[in-house]
């Protein structure tokens, strides 16, 4: 028997009797859901949580639709419906101190943490179009946007000029956005044109953080990024595995649970565990 791996998800009996409606009756709303199950809505969205990431499900606005077993997992991540994302960045923003320097590179996660910092006394180095953007009217903000050439799928600027503009900036943190991470293999991404220039970003900073949900996890990708020597921080949301935590930890990574939309939040860094 080949070993347990602790990175696939486990269903839990509300998991297994909820992938049953979706397949005897197509889509549900978490309602309805809840009704027929008999346990609260929250149990349900837990349950849709821990089902999108591994591809079972796909969420939709107010409740969920069972996907084939066979679907590509990209096409699983543009079904998610940002919600962890915006959790993920939310709980990000509580790492930043007035006064930072922080880098932010391209990636909807990050943008997502870029829409949190706005009011914030910072200053933001960027490549990121999107960010740049969402950020060029906040007073209190300082925007250095570098150069280079357009990547148009990811909406960033890459390349010579960009990986040239790093070499006299310095940063307190800087946050990135994966596709991908492997225990054996480290951080990686689909966009191999950014590679360079995502190693120049986390050069100039001191601390850099990975943004990533846990649908990204026990995955590889065609790009390799930087391995675990050179990520710090890891922020991603509650569907992440304790056996998978454990072994990001044991790699030297501290990891920050983002808390669900509306739970009580302590202290910012209050979830993370130090290793």
């Amino acid at each position: 028997m080949a070993p347990h791996n602790p990175l696939v998800p486990t269903l839990s009996p509300v998991d297994e009797r909820l992938l049953e409606l979706l397949r005897s009756r197509g889509t549900r709303s978490v309602t309805d859901l809840a009704s027929t199950l008999d346990v609260g809505e929250a149990t349900v969205r837990r349950s849709l949580r821990r089902l999108s990431g591994s591809g079972r499900v796909m969420r939709t606005y107010g409740g969920a639709v069972l996907l084939g077993d066979r679907l590509p997992a990209r096409l699983v991540d543009f079904g998610l419906d940002g919600e962890a994302r915006r959790e993920i960045g939310a709980a990000a923003s509580g790492l930043v101190p007035d006064g930072s320097t922080v880098v932010l590179s391209s990636g909807s996660t990050v943008l997502e943490l870029a829409r949190a910092l706005r009011g914030r006394r910072l200053t933001v180095i960027t490549n990121a179009i999107d960010v740049v953007a969402l950020l060029a009217d906040e007073e209190r903000i300082e925007v250095v946007v570098l150069g280079g050439v357009l990547l148009p799928r990811r909406r960033c600027l890459v390349g010579h000029l960009a990986d040239l503009a790093t070499k006299d900036l310095r940063a307190d943190f800087v946050f990135m956005g994966v596709t991908a991470i492997d225990l054996a293999h480290g951080f990686m991404t689909d966009d191999v044109g950014e590679i360079h220039t995502d190693r120049a970003l986390r050069g100039i900073a001191r601390e850099c953080v990975i943004l990533a949900d846990a649908s990204k996890l026990d995955r590889v990708a065609a790009g390799f990024m930087f391995g675990f020597d050179q990520v710090g921080t890891l922020v991603t949301d509650e569907r992440l595995r304790p056996a998978m935590r454990a072994a990001l930890e044991e790699r030297g990574l501290r990891v920050l649970i983002a808390p669900p939309a509306g739970a009580g939040n302590g202290p910012p860094g209050s979830s993370r565990t130090e290793s």
